[in-house]
């Protein structure tokens, strides 16, 4: 058995839409569309920037593509060699890069916003149910409750300590994952790069798209919301101006071909959320919208107003393969 993997994160980003041409006036001189395509932490991602002269953009783009490298050496849980992988597998950081705390202080902050409805350490959970399913002939109803009560037991934000001095885990076994986060973090940090290289009309997409100002003609970038069913359709579209769009769908890794189980995890039961529905969250920044994501998906409908109100997000758009079923504005 294999593990279906989509991708966590997936959106239709519609930026050549209504027929708009790749060259366009803009201050006198001709503003050319300039694409960068690749992958942030295991996701697909793009940049798009305007600007008159290709060659200096190229070089921008190179610039923020370093500083991907950069913070992918910092955040990674793939990378033996990463701090993360460092702090998960010895217990305990110490000197962390400023990046890990600042992100793990923000991930923080919104589990206790959520009331642990998000929880960076719900990696033991993942590594269970990402074991069982790779193991041979794996339980078609998913890991045992004795397995799962075991990785609960090590779950639980409140453990981790978190300072510019060390990072460490209060329990043996614990682990982090900033998945749901650093992608976010590191699409604001490369859009300041590019910025600092004085591009502002653009789209930066390291996994979550943050629009910044509109595109030369004036109108706003415009982003689909993807069919949980079918992620290369949309179905709703949005127009964006100096905001980010990030969603998160049970669908974009499904650890089981019936779709039973997927890789968002409810670290308060052990138990999956549904692979055919997502939330899109519109914030300011991709740091603030990554992460909010999840829990927005997982928090009880209720609760949803007040948290897009404690965390300053503006909207949740909630969506299936029948279309928008809520929107939800703080």
């Amino acid at each position: 058995m294999t593990i279906r993997i989509t991708r966590r994160r997936a959106i239709t980003v519609l930026a050549a839409a209504a027929g708009l041409p790749l060259l366009m006036r803009a201050g006198g001189a001709r503003a050319q569309l300039v694409r960068w395509e690749g992958t942030t932490l295991g996701a697909p991602s793009a940049i798009q920037l305007y600007h008159h002269d290709e060659t200096a953009a190229r070089a921008a783009i190179q610039d923020g593509l370093k500083e991907l490298a950069r913070l992918e050496g910092i955040f990674s849980v793939y990378r033996a060699d990463s701090a993360l992988s460092s702090l998960n597998r010895d217990g305990i950081l110490t000197n962390p890069p400023a990046e890990l705390v600042e992100l793990l202080g923000h991930a923080l902050t919104l589990a206790a916003a959520s009331d642990g409805v998000y929880d960076p350490t719900v990696q033991p959970l993942w590594q269970t149910y990402f074991r069982h399913f790779t193991a041979a002939r794996p339980d078609p109803d998913g890991p045992s409750r004795r397995d799962l009560d075991a990785a609960l037991a090590l779950v639980g934000w409140r453990g981790v300590e978190a300072s510019p001095a060390r990072i460490a885990f209060a329990r043996p076994g614990m682990a982090l994952t900033l998945n749901s986060g650093a992608q976010g973090y590191i699409t604001d940090r490369v859009a300041a790069v590019l910025r600092g290289h004085g591009f502002e009309k653009m789209l930066v997409d390291m996994g979550e798209p943050r629009a910044l100002s509109t595109k030369p003609d004036g109108s706003a970038w415009r982003i689909g919301i993807a069919n949980p069913a079918d992620p290369s359709k949309a179905v709703t579209e949005i127009d964006v101006v100096d905001r980010c769009v990030s969603t998160s769908g049970g669908y974009g890794t499904l650890f089981d071909d019936a779709g039973r189980f997927t890789h968002l995890i409810d670290t308060r039961t052990g138990a999956t959320a549904p692979a055919m529905q997502s939330v899109s969250v519109v914030a300011e920044t991709a740091t603030r919208a990554d992460g909010l994501s999840t829990a927005m998906l997982m928090v009880a409908p209720e609760r949803r107003q007040a948290l897009l109100r404690a965390t300053g997000a503006e909207m949740a758009i909630y969506a299936t393969p029948d279309g928008v079923t809520a929107t939800v504005r703080a």
